[in-house]
């Protein structure tokens, strides 16, 4: 008896869609693409199936994958689990925190399952932080500081209207926001300064975010879309009452410990293939979610919960006052 591939429902043929198609493929899938545009050349450059509407997609998949920009995520997940599907969507989960509860509850309503996409938990770097964080060799976490710096988006218009994607915090910052509370626990206050400058042609924006955990550690957050020369670059740097670890993609080397204990090459700290792409990382551990039921390194909560965290930061940013988080209900 043959085995059945998994049929997996593309939405979206943007950027990022190169991140998800050739590793769906690779992980075996039969993968279906929709998109208002671009599905066709997409699916001439990777491979997959090109179908014409939303109705005929859900109609021929069991999963949907979700990489279309950030304001659309809400009404196409709602209409993916209202048929049945799991699903699968990029960053941030939805543009609103409500939104983002609401989809929560629609997927344990439903009985499937929901995984935002926040892909840097799969990086070495940050598994080894996790790791570290967890095995105690940090001892109790006192400061947190995450940076994240890359061109702004200018070839895509909807980046630069915060209603629409959130800015540069939703966007981009939502990855360290994920990272620090995954790492440093649950987040009770937030603060937030942002940054404008340069022109239509050539914008810059940078946000700070101030973070108190429930533990009482501090993160800090900071992030830049700059010039569009500007290399990509994250770093990190998490010190405790154990020590230090440090990250900087731009240093030679990649990670930087300063701890009585050393994590490196022991049980605390995976070795990491750095040949192993974290976007095959995630879809993979997101795929072996839906088979067996395991929960994957991400839920539909931490999902919801950054972007709540998120959304504190840009009300934050509009009140000039920090934002109680527990008085929320986000």
């Amino acid at each position: 008896m043959s085995h059945q591939p998994l049929r997996i429902g593309l939405i979206g043929a943007g950027g990022i869609s190169l991140n998800h198609l050739p590793h769906l493929l690779a992980l075996g899938a039969e993968v279906f693409v929709y998109s208002e545009q671009g599905a066709p050349e997409l699916v001439a450059q990777v491979g997959g199936t090109v179908v014409d509407t939303l109705d005929e997609l859900l109609d021929r998949v069991d999963i949907v994958d979700v990489v279309t920009p950030t304001f659309t995520h809400y009404d196409i997940i709602e209409r993916a689990l209202a048929a049945g599907k799991h699903v699968i969507s990029e960053k941030p989960l939805t543009r609103t925190p409500e939104q983002a509860r609401e989809l929560v509850r629609a997927a344990a309503d439903a009985g499937s399952q929901l995984y935002p996409a926040h892909v840097v938990r799969w990086f070495p770097e940050y598994v080894q932080l996790k790791h570290a964080v967890d095995s105690g060799v940090l001892g109790e976490l006192a400061v947190l500081r995450f940076s994240r710096s890359g061109a702004f988006p200018t070839r895509t218009p909807w980046f630069a209207d915060r209603a629409l994607s959130g800015g540069i915090i939703m966007d981009q910052m939502i990855h360290d926001l994920d990272i620090a509370r995954w790492v440093a626990g649950e987040v009770v206050t937030v603060s937030a300064v942002a940054s404008r400058a340069g022109d239509a042609d050539a914008p810059v924006e940078a946000a700070h975010v101030l973070l108190t955990h429930a533990s009482g550690a501090i993160s800090h957050v900071a992030g830049l879309w700059g010039p569009a020369h500007l290399a990509f670059t994250t770093e990190f740097s998490v010190s405790g009452t154990g020590g230090t670890l440090e990250h900087s993609s731009a240093a030679q080397r990649n990670l930087l410990t300063d701890l009585a204990v050393s994590t490196v090459g022991g049980e605390a700290v995976p070795d990491t293939d750095p040949a192993e792409d974290p976007y095959y990382l995630e879809l993979q551990d997101f795929l072996r979610a839906f088979a067996d039921g395991e929960t994957p390194r991400v839920t539909a909560a931490d999902g919801a919960a950054a972007v709540a965290i998120a959304a504190a930061a840009l009300e934050s940013l509009e009140t000039g006052q920090p934002v109680d988080l527990t008085a929320k209900g986000w």
